[in-house]
């Protein structure tokens, strides 16, 4: 046996023991421990995963291994997380990929700092605490996204920002850029094998220290086996896994598996952009439009030429077209909702439906403004009577909330054929109040005023949810 397979084997065994101990202390993790294989490569000084494999320095490895184990499990967590979140995926839609980097290691640590599970357990630094502090009261939810958001806006003294790179980088995300330039198929012509390790790979923080010391030999490719989106959906379905496994496990061992489950489930929401979503409202029907594209332009000049002026086959009068039909827009006048937030709301959504390619000429728009009942129904057939609408509107009613009402009258709509070709509903709310127990046949998203997850936690899981701050895919 070649000394590097020797290296490589002993590389395995360590990761094969810390992922034994996770198993032991967190099996809901299952499906994430079983999706890495193990790989040497001596690009790297420390370790550090694209999603396949997790790659390694032997050297780094053993060193940790053998002085701090448990930040060992903490590492491959940390990595775990990554692909969890599927951080690597999003890197490269980024304009500062370090600072985005950054915001995924603080995202990973926020929630391994949350955990009590005894194989990942740590001490964190006054320094963390601070800054943790700080930004849940900024940003609440610790996403890599808002992260990256807050701190373009905020960007923090250059001091300060090398020293939350030592603080919280822990792996090697060159791996991820990497990854993307596969995909896209580009070379530049640079070996990247000679990419520096990233910084803060040097402190003398256990987790990352390490005199790592390359030989002459080629260290193994990069490659992957899947492509970057056949591996998104693979972990997605990992997320989703194991956020149906907590979930099992129950309330008990909230403490245990700390902010991780209200972090994947505020990352697996199902959020839509207000175009997205109402493109998926429109239905086929044929209008009285002339459809040039629908023959053969040379059976028409055929005829043209062997009868002077008369065409075998003239333009079809109709064509089909994909638009909304049917749309109903609900409004939670309750009083915990600003008239100013509402006007917002129906300003954009006008802005959008004014376009006279989103509408057939005759359309049904109803508008039911409601708090805990039925407020008022208005019945519009344009996007031109929505705009007026919108430009009058105020707020009547102000008592609770409780969506079922809505829901209840827009089925009995439909039943009396008063509503027809309902492909969906928009509901404007603040987000607090009774929801169905069941989903509806047509498509619901429950509009919120701002991207917070105290507002959508109660939101089930058949609905979109739409914000009013943000144009999310």
């Amino acid at each position: 046996m070649s000394q590097k397979q020797k290296l490589e084997d002993l590389g395995n065994r360590i990761l094969n023991a810390s992922r034994t101990e996770l198993y032991l202390s967190m099996r809901f993790m299952g499906s994430a421990l079983d999706s890495l294989k193990y790989t040497l490569d001596l690009s790297t000084r420390t370790v550090g995963t694209d999603a396949v494999s997790i790659r390694f320095n032997p050297e780094f490895l053993m060193r940790l291994y053998l002085n701090h184990p448990r930040y060992l499990n903490r590492l491959y967590v940390h990595m775990l997380l990554h692909c969890i979140f599927r951080h690597m995926f999003a890197s490269s839609a980024h304009e500062d990929g370090e600072l985005f980097d950054l915001c995924a290691d603080i995202c990973t640590e926020s929630v391994l700092d949350t955990m009590e599970y005894s194989a990942v357990l740590r001490t964190h630094s006054d320094f963390r605490d601070c800054w943790y502090e700080k930004l849940k009261d900024e940003v609440r939810i610790l996403t890599a996204e808002r992260l990256y958001v807050y701190f373009t806006e905020n960007p923090p003294e250059y001091e300060e920002y090398c020293r939350l790179k030592d603080e919280f980088t822990k792996d090697d995300h060159n791996f991820w850029s990497r990854m993307n330039d596969e995909d896209d198929g580009g070379d530049d012509g640079s070996d990247p094998q000679q990419q520096p390790p990233p910084e803060g790979q040097e402190s003398s923080d256990p987790e990352t220290d390490g005199d790592l010391q390359n030989d002459d030999r080629p260290p193994d490719s990069v490659k992957t086996s899947r492509l970057p989106k056949e591996l998104e959906d693979k972990w997605k379905k990992n997320a989703d896994r194991i956020k149906a496994e907590m979930e099992a496990i129950g309330s008990e061992a909230s403490d245990e598996y700390g902010s991780l489950l209200r972090t994947l489930r505020f990352v697996q929401k199902r959020r839509k952009s207000f175009k997205s979503f109402l493109r998926r409202f429109s239905t086929l029907h044929e209008e009285m439009r002339t459809d040039p594209d629908s023959f053969d332009y040379g059976f028409y000049q055929y005829g043209m030429e062997l009868y002077g002026n008369i065409p075998l086959i003239e333009e079809n009068e109709y064509r089909e077209s994909k638009k909304i039909r049917s749309l109903v827009i609900a409004i939670d006048t309750s009083a915990s909702c600003q008239d100013s937030l509402v006007q917002r709301f129906l300003n954009e959504t006008a802005d959008i439906l004014m376009r006279q390619e989103s509408f057939f000429r005759r359309s049904e728009i109803l508008i039911i403004e409601c708090d805990d009942q039925i407020q008022e129904e208005i019945f519009l057939s344009g996007p031109e009577e929505l705009k007026k609408y919108a430009g009058g509107f105020s707020i009547r009613g102000g008592f609770g909330t409780d969506f079922r009402p809505v829901f209840r009258r827009v089925s009995e709509l439909e039943k009396q054929g008063r509503i027809r070709n309902l492909k969906g509903m928009m509901y404007f709310t603040d987000g607090y109040g009774t929801f169905p127990e069941r989903p509806y046949p047509w498509e619901t998203a429950f509009v919120l005023f701002s991207d917070e997850d105290s507002e959508s936690e109660g939101i089930p899981d058949w609905a979109y949810t739409l914000y009013l701050n943000g144009d999310k895919e």
